[in-house]
Order: C-alpha cells, then structure tokens, then sequence
C-alpha cells in the first residue's frame, strides 16, 4: 500500500472530485484501483481520519463527506492586517469562488491569489492538502468553511409556497432552497413547490456576490453537504444513534462479514479498536479473569505498535518513543525507527498506541492510569499547559484536568478566560479561539504525561508493599 498520506489525499481527490462526498463502496472501489489497497486497509483510513472523512449513514450503506478543519483567514479576505502568523489561508474569497473581477482585469487584486504561497503551502502541507488541484481545494473550503456560501434562508422554508415567511422574497440575500430536498429526504420530489435547484433570478444574485457559474450549478449538492457536516459538528442527543446502531444492516449476522456488507464491516472493525485499553489490573498483577480479560495485557501503561499488512506487533524502544510521544512540540519520534505522530505511520505502515484508561475516569487511589495533559501553541511558538503560567505569567481559567473531563464527556466546546479575555476550546478541530471576534486561533495538543519504566516499576513495588 503506499503511504498513509498519499492514501489520504488520493480519497480527499476522489471525494472532491464526486462533488465533495461519495458512496462508501464506490470510494473504496476507486481507491483500490489508484492505490491497491485492500479492504481491510480501507476501514483502517476511513476510520482513523474522522478529521478528514465523515459517515453519513444512507439506507443500507454510508456516504463518505470530505472534511477539513482548514479555513480562510477572516481578517485577510475583508482586507485586514494579519501578521502571517495564524493557522489560516490568505486567499481572495473571490478567487475561491471561481469570479475575482480584479483578477481578469488590468488592476490587480489587491489580495491574493497564489494558493501555493509560503504561507498557504506551510498549512496546506501540515493538512495534507498540498498536492490537491484548486478546483477540488475551493471545493473541499466550500463545503467546510461556514463563513463563504450564504445561508439557506429558515424562512423560505416555513409557511406556503412560493416565498414561505421570507418576507424580502426575490430580494433575500440568503438561498432559497428546499430544506428537506438539501437533507435528502424531501417526500414530495419533483412536486415539491420549493426550489430544488437554482432558479435563474437566484443565480444573477450570487453571481453578484461573486460566485462563479460552475459551483452556483453545484450548490445544491455542496450545500447538503454542509448540512451533514453542520450536524455531525452538533453536540449529540443522548438519545442519538451511533453510525452502527443507525446501520440496517449492523445487527444482522451476515454484517460480521467484510463480505456481507463493507459498511457495516467498518463499524464493527470501529467499536473494537475504540474498547481496546490496557489492563489496570493486570499491571498491578491483581487480575483475576487472566487470559480471559477483555483488556490488553501489558507490563507498561502504555503500548506502541505497528501493522506489518497482516498483524499489529510490538514497536522497538517503545520507551523512548513514549518519551518523544508526550513532548507536544515533537510530530515524529527521533529513534530510527521514525514513527510520524501525526498520521501515526511507520514509513508505509499504521502504527497505534495502546494505554490505560484515562485519570479522570477512575479514583484518585487508581495507579498507573494515562494522564493527559492539554497544551495550547504560545505565542512564540511553544506549548504551554492550561493552567500554567504563560510568558507574561498569565493563567488559564481551565487546567488539563477539566479539559480531560470535558474530552471525555462528549462536550465539543469548552469556554476558558485568560487575563480579561474570553476564549473557546473546540474539540472538534483543536483549535482554540478568542471570543467574540474569532482572530485569534492557537492550535490546541493533547499528550499523555511520560512515564518511565523505572516509575513503572517502583509504582508497583510501593502499591504491592501497601496492600501487604
């Protein structure tokens, strides 16, 4: 198979290629054809890159939506000053659209349009998305970025046809389309009375606002996209469904078989990575199911290991790179055996890593749990801790606990005030921003604290000596 990220692109490139999102089975048979890769490879990628790839259950099987956290830089696009040093692009929104009119004339834009700028090529490489063409690019920032396309007008959309309760009718500055139509379950179909597609008066209007004839044509389709990414960036129900349980096909017996059904394989092949987790017990040598237990058993908190294609097996001098693991400011590990920490790849090969539940999910008294600590980039560049003091001695309201425990609750975003300041953490894309204006944005890291054989060891020397 060729390597993890080149894999990542080619499925980003078919996806934008199919108008941003594509069926499950028709992506993996296009993959397979471009980059040999087998089944059990597929689920791997799709299921470890929720960053890149969302599933949108549909009938018996899954459409797969092309996802970036990726932005343009607000500032910028409204002909601001940045200084260069946000996470975001500085590109012309209307060259996205496809329409600049500076940009086909004698006077120059005054912003840019060079995609493959230092600035933008650094970001585009850490996401990436360096070698995608700028068609499938826009397409791709279209789809995710919220601030681009208009809305789809609420009001269209309640009330009696033509124009509901939009009270600015033909002149609404937001699309007029069919909610359900764009959630692709509209019961009327073709006899529905709201518009399914773009009506000509709408398309003089968003060609007014800059967008090219070519993705006004794609509208409908990118803004049900945005729908399905909208709602899976949503906090969950307590009563939603999981993709597995939403899947027909999932509780039957013949979808334990890759054969069966794909889809339903790949949320099977899902729930048992994410129950994987070392032994607690076993580490203190208490336990008592032995080689019946659930759980990894593991002399270590924690378990590095890399997929030859047929097996996962244990990484050499796991300790060292646990070590450079928890150092936020690394991306790979600096043994030979270079293990890149952000497409947790060996060379060609998946690597994973195993570990002991999490610290806040078990009592105080609990030994050798994995303790995650969370960093936001300082403004030089380097990482600090939530709670700890800055360069300028200024604290987070918030501390890597709370923050674990937020995490781990299933909430999306947590608000957090630094000096006079108010910020919100997403879960979502890591990123931290500054209220309400959103320009500031620092990337946020999650690492567990490293802890050594030797700690290891003497952890459960002082617990065996305590309960004798």
């Amino acid at each position: 198979m060729s390597s993890i990220s080149s894999v990542i692109l080619q499925a980003t490139s078919c996806l934008c290629g199919g108008g941003g999102a594509m069926p499950l089975r028709q992506l993996q048979q296009e993959l397979q054809e471009r980059c040999r890769l087998s089944e059990g490879d597929f689920i791997y990628l799709i299921q470890g890159c929720p960053q890149r790839f969302l599933l949108v259950p549909e009938g018996h099987s899954y459409t797969v939506v092309g996802r970036t956290s990726l932005r343009l830089c607000t500032p910028y696009s409204r002909g601001g000053r940045c200084d260069g040093s946000c996470q975001q692009l500085h590109l012309c929104r209307f060259y996205v659209f496809g329409n600049c009119r500076f940009g086909k004339g004698r006077k120059l834009c005054k912003l840019s349009h060079d995609v493959w700028s230092d600035h933008n090529f650094r970001l585009l490489r850490e996401y990436t998305l360096h070698e995608l063409k700028e068609n499938k690019l826009f397409l791709l920032l279209l789809q995710n970025d919220p601030q681009l396309l208009p809305e789809v007008c609420g009001y269209y959309n309640k009330g009696p046809a033509p124009h509901g309760r939009c009270s600015f009718q033909d002149s609404c500055g937001k699309v007029h389309l069919c909610q359900h139509f764009l959630q692709g379950h509209c019961k009327f179909g073709q006899k529905c009375k709201r518009q399914h597609a773009i009506d000509q008066h709408a398309q003089s209007i968003l060609e007014q606002r800059g967008l090219s004839r070519e993705i006004i044509a794609d509208l409908p389709t990118i803004y049900r996209n945005v729908h399905h990414l909208s709602a899976a960036a949503a906090p969950a129900s307590p009563a939603a469904e999981s993709p597995a349980a939403a899947s027909p096909a999932a509780g039957s017996p013949a979808a334990a078989s890759p054969a069966a059904d794909s889809s339903a394989w790949f949320c099977k092949a899902a729930q048992t990575d994410e129950t994987e987790e070392i032994c607690l017990h076993f580490l203190r040598n208490t336990c008592r199911f032995q080689e019946k237990c659930r759980r990894v058993h593991f002399h270590l908190p924690y378990k590095w290991e890399v997929h030859d294609g047929s097996c996962w097996s244990d990484l050499e001098n796991m300790e060292e790179v646990e070590r450079d693991y928890c150092d936020p400011a690394k991306t790979h590990s600096s043994d030979y055996q270079r293990v890149d920490f952000v497409t947790m790849t060996l060379e060609s090969m998946p690597v994973r890593r195993l570990c002991t539940a999490s610290s806040v999910a078990k009592p105080p008294h609990y030994s050798l749990t994995t303790q995650w600590l969370w960093y936001y980039r300082g403004e030089r560049g380097d990482w600090v801790e939530y709670g700890q003091p800055d360069e300028k001695q200024l604290s987070t309201s918030v501390t890597s606990q709370t923050l674990e425990e937020a995490f781990l609750s299933g909430t999306s975003e947590v608000p957090m005030i630094k000096g006079q300041k108010v910020y919100v953490i997403s879960f979502k894309d890591m990123y931290q921003r500054h209220v309400p204006k959103h320009k500031t944005k620092r990337r946020v890291c999650r690492r567990p604290r490293f802890v050594s054989q030797a700690e290891v060891a003497r952890l459960v020397a002082h617990g065996h000596k305590r309960c004798g």
